[in-house]
């Protein structure tokens, strides 16, 4: 998946068209209801008012408030791993992961505007991290992304994950840096872009250094 494809955007036709808009509007409005007055706070009653449309039409686009919230998190998850994908083969696996997360950061603009302001998107993710409901099924997700890029890593390593532990220690290792930053910067007072990339360069170019053994030299 490449930013030009945009999985959010309209897919073709005026009756697809329509949806995607509804669709469109649901998923705005709640990650602005959720970022001004709390995820738990808002009903789903709340989101389909605010569009003018049925809780019925709520639910054919979205399960539940959680799909909602998650749902711009599914298009930018899938963006690093294309992203991972698309690295050239003679890169290590931290160094490709490295780049194509921050390659990731830096065309997330391109990628959620047209339908989802970045930085609403940046303060639903904030909401995520300061909600320990929302935080738990992250996790959750968390390690199912894992999965997927660990097999993503053996393959271009050309190894057997279900042999070889070291796709996933690896991703493991890089996730876990990635987790410790986006921590960090959820508490923080700067929910842009550019600070969460800039802790996440900082932190992820300590890995190798943490990793060693003597940390006094």
């Amino acid at each position: 998946m490449t930013v030009e494809q945009r999985p959010l955007a309209p897919v073709g036709g005026l009756r697809e068209l329509k949806k995607q808009r509804t669709r469109d509007a649901l998923l705005r409005v709640a990650l602005e209801l959720f970022t001004t007055q709390g995820y738990e706070q808002t009903t789903i009653d709340e989101i389909a008012d605010a569009v003018d449309v049925s809780q019925r039409t709520f639910f054919r686009y979205f399960a539940n408030k959680e799909a909602v919230v998650f749902a711009a998190q599914d298009t930018v998850e899938s963006h690093f791993v294309d992203a991972l994908r698309e690295r050239p083969p003679a890169e290590g696996p931290f160094t490709a992961m490295r780049r194509a997360a921050l390659s990731a950061w830096d065309t997330l603009e391109e990628l959620l505007s047209p339908v989802v302001p970045v930085g609403l998107y940046m303060r639903t993710y904030q909401v995520i991290e300061s909600t320990p409901a929302l935080l738990a099924v992250h996790l959750r997700r968390s390690a199912e992304v894992e999965e997927r890029v660990a097999r993503l890593v053996a393959e271009r390593e050309g190894l057997d994950i279900d042999s070889d532990p070291r796709p996933r220690v690896a991703v493991a290792a890089f996730t876990g840096v990635m987790r410790v930053a986006g921590g960090l910067w959820g508490q923080g007072g700067d929910p842009s872009v550019a600070a969460i990339r800039a802790l996440t360069a900082d932190y992820l170019d300590h890995l190798g250094p943490a990793l060693a053994d003597d940390w006094r030299t």
